[in-house]
């Protein structure tokens, strides 16, 4: 704590206030005025939006240089360079028009870039765009963009793979700081709602230059909402509907600023009983109940901006035993079942110094991970708390060269309180420290950096010596070197090349190391190893993009190498008339990419075509295919937008044809999967009636009621089938 309050001091003691101000109007290209356009200065962390008269304000701006990004839906974003030494300065913006995605500032890269502007190819969705594909929870949402899967039980339990990889060889941050809710076990879920998300930024591919271990396989990387501009207040309610559960969702939100302190609140109860499959029959005790709360206060002067938030999700879920049941409405889970707490508190400090910064974000994150077998004594308690740290400091640029260096990392423990034991008791520590460079001229752009890292692993001894369970005390240290380097350019006007070569590691985690014993969620007597070393990648990536004002186009191909790959293996011995599975290394390889376009047709400008294909092969150096690898998916999507005067706005119309390929390469204990065809329809706008205005949106998931089991459900191995037809309805007021 005294460190927060030192750094806290040295903000408030550096706040000489010049005032600078920046204003001006935001119009389009027959200069009428465009209202909620997004104003942003990425490196001072600072926005605001125009109002309904394309007006917009940005008050305490440090003196020195900024870029201010303007950007909106349906035109192409702008940033101007602007010197900041007066009190005043007006700046009129006005915007072309762009049939294709808004340009987004890139936030989970160190120099907070528009992609366009990139090396790195990072996907950006707003969460907005993931809700209209009508999902029951955030992981199902972000499963639907390209490269990324999901391993999943039921609908309740969720985690992201991406191109292959998944578990703690994906990082996921929210708040501004790494998620930790022991992301080793299949049966563990993301443990975050979307309420008070604004967007998430997928990084396919070895991040370890940026986040250390854990981050091998790429990172999911939430952004929280802004807070309200200044000297508004703004509050919503939203409610959706879920036939196929008989499931609801209710989020209220209320959001207050001043000029110089903001305050922001989210609320959200989530409730699904069983669900049922096309076959008509129920999941037994597929049900869960979820409760989540945030809220966030922000201080900001014109050399310096501190944002406190806390996020609290608790999460009451039924754990299915192979049953398929008939139709039951009840809502609170039976026995076994699972009951997680889950808290994130983060405090982020921008401080300015002229041309440069320093960002220092703390977080703390308390996960409480029960189990219940037929009572409500757990059988399974499982503490972890980690205490999270990352400091940058971005130097002023030199000759054209932007450069950042900065210290990470986290001290955790991991504590049982109950009989059943997982994982030992443990203290973690983790520190890494890293530089990284980013140059542009003319149309190209070179980033690179390098990064060491060292992890430090002692465990406790569980049980007695001799004994099936027992658990010998480990003490273990991990390091690695790692780097990366990148380059962007435009091949011609409209076609942009991206090549990224880079590192990654990841430290094995406790389960790999000390496991001994029957893990219930899985069916399999795991038995660690000690000896294991780090998983060290190398890949490559290559992207091309061709946009021009009627067709984008775009081709992405990876190559990973990760050496001494840990994965698990059957040794064909029986212990509790359990099948026993051993922690193995082996080199392995996985390749593969996405490609698509996305056709708009002149004069046609109301209708959009867009198609994606992804792929991934994954294999051990033996030529065994490695497990959970997604099938291939081909997506084709026709979509409309349109308004319809007076009293609809924004509205949209869309088909999608999810075909899923056959999932012939498989591990040596998986099964193969048929393939399978999905048929989504999507409907909705903003509706005006009279003084009144919501949004209001129609969703039909599987529409044609498809019996399908898809390769990576935990549920395949009981031959129970997905989730049959969903209709949702959703209602989104502003109060």
């Amino acid at each position: 704590m005294k460190l927060l309050f030192s750094i806290l001091y040295i903000g408030f003691s550096l706040g000489i206030h010049t005032q600078n101000t920046l204003v001006g109007k935001v119009t389009g290209p027959t200069n009428e005025p465009l209202a909620n356009v997004e104003v942003y200065a990425p490196k001072l962390h600072k926005g605001t939006t125009t109002d309904i008269d394309g007006n917009y304000m940005l008050t305490n701006m440090p003196n020195g240089t900024a870029e201010i990004v303007f950007a909106f839906i349906g035109f192409k974003s702008v940033i101007k360079s602007l010197e900041f030494n007066q009190e005043t300065i007006e700046l009129n913006i006005i915007l072309e028009e762009s049939v294709f995605n808004m340009d987004e500032v890139i936030v989970s890269t160190p120099f907070n870039k528009l992609q366009s502007e990139n090396v790195m190819k990072v996907e950006h969705k707003n969460i907005q765009q993931l809700r209209r594909q009508g999902s029951a929870t955030l992981i199902d949402g972000i499963s639907t963009i390209t490269g990324v899967s999901q391993v999943s039980t039921g609908i309740s339990i969720g985690k992201p793979v991406i191109r292959g990889l998944t578990g703690n060889r994906v990082l996921i941050y929210a708040q501004g700081v790494r998620l930790e809710n022991q992301q080793f076990g299949d049966e563990h879920g993301l443990g975050l709602n979307d309420a008070g998300v604004e967007s998430v930024e997928v990084i396919k591919g070895p991040a370890s230059l940026l986040y250390g271990s854990d981050a091998l396989g790429g990172v999911l990387y939430f952004n929280p909402e802004k807070f309200a501009n200044i000297n508004t207040v703004e509050s919503n309610l939203s409610q959706k509907y879920f036939t196929n559960t008989s499931g609801t969702t209710t989020s209220f939100s209320f959001k207050a600023s001043a000029e110089e302190v903001k305050f922001s609140s989210a609320a959200t109860y989530v409730s699904h009983s069983d669900y049922k499959t096309p076959t008509n029959g129920r999941v037994t005790n597929s049900r869960f109940k979820e409760y989540d709360m945030k809220t966030g206060l922000q201080y900001s002067n014109d050399r310096f901006s501190s944002t406190l938030r806390y996020n609290y999700n608790l999460l009451n879920l039924g754990i299915n035993e192979g049953t398929v049941g008939e139709q039951v409405a009840y809502r609170n889970p039976d026995f076994p079942k699972q009951r997680v707490h889950n808290h994130i508190l983060s405090l982020h400090n921008h401080l300015f110094f002229n041309n440069s910064s320093l960002d220092i974000d703390v977080g703390y994150l308390f996960n409480n991970r029960s189990e219940f077998e037929d009572s409500n004594q757990a059988s399974l308690k499982m503490l972890l708390n980690t205490l999270s740290y990352d400091v940058k400091f971005s130097l002023p640029k030199f000759n054209g060269i932007e450069t950042i260096i900065g210290v990470q990392g986290m001290h955790q423990t991991n504590t049982n309180k109950a009989e059943e034991i997982l994982i030992p008791d443990a203290i973690t520590n983790d520190i890494g420290i890293f530089g990284t460079a980013n140059y542009e001229w003319k149309k190209n752009v070179i980033q690179a950096g390098i990064r060491f890292d060292t992890r430090n692993i002692n465990t406790k001894s569980h049980g007695t010596p001799g004994d099936t369970g027992f658990i010998e005390a480990i003490h273990k240290s991990f390091t690695s070197f790692n780097a990366s380097a990148g380059y962007k350019t435009n091949i011609v006007e409209k076609l942009v090349f991206r090549m990224n070569l880079a590192s990654g590691f990841r430290a094995p985690n406790l389960a790999e190391l000390t496991s001994k014993g029957v893990h219930e969620g899985t069916n399999r007597f795991e038995i660690g190893n000690a000896n294991l070393k780090n998983e060290q990648n190398y890949q490559v990536d290559i992207a091309l993009e061709y946009n021009t004002e009627h067709i984008e186009f775009f081709a992405n191909g990876f190559y990973n190498a990760i050496k001494d790959y840990i994965f698990l293996s059957p040794t064909g011995e029986i212990i509790d008339n359990t099948t026993v599975f051993n922690y193995n290394q082996d080199n392995a390889k996985l390749y593969g990419g996405e490609f698509g376009f996305h056709l708009h047709p002149h004069p046609f400008d109301w209708l959009h075509l867009e198609s994606s294909f992804e792929t991934v092969i994954g294999k051990q150096d033996t030529n065994e295919y490695l497990p959970l690898i997604p099938a291939s998916q081909l997506n084709n999507t026709l979509r409309s937008e349109f308004n319809l005067k007076k009293w609809l706005d924004k509205g949209y119309a869309s088909l999608k044809l999810e075909s899923i390929f056959n999932q012939n390469n498989v591990s040596t204990f998986e099964t193969t999967t048929n393939g399978y065809n999905l048929l989504h329809f999507s409907l909705g706008g903003d509706i005006q009636l009279n003084t009144t205005r919501f949004k209001l949106s129609f969703n039909i998931n599987n529409l044609l009621d498809k019996q399908y089991i898809s390769h990576l459900s935990r549920l395949k191995r009981d031959g129970i089938q997905n989730i049959g037809r969903n209709i949702v309805l959703g209602l989104d007021f502003n109060i």
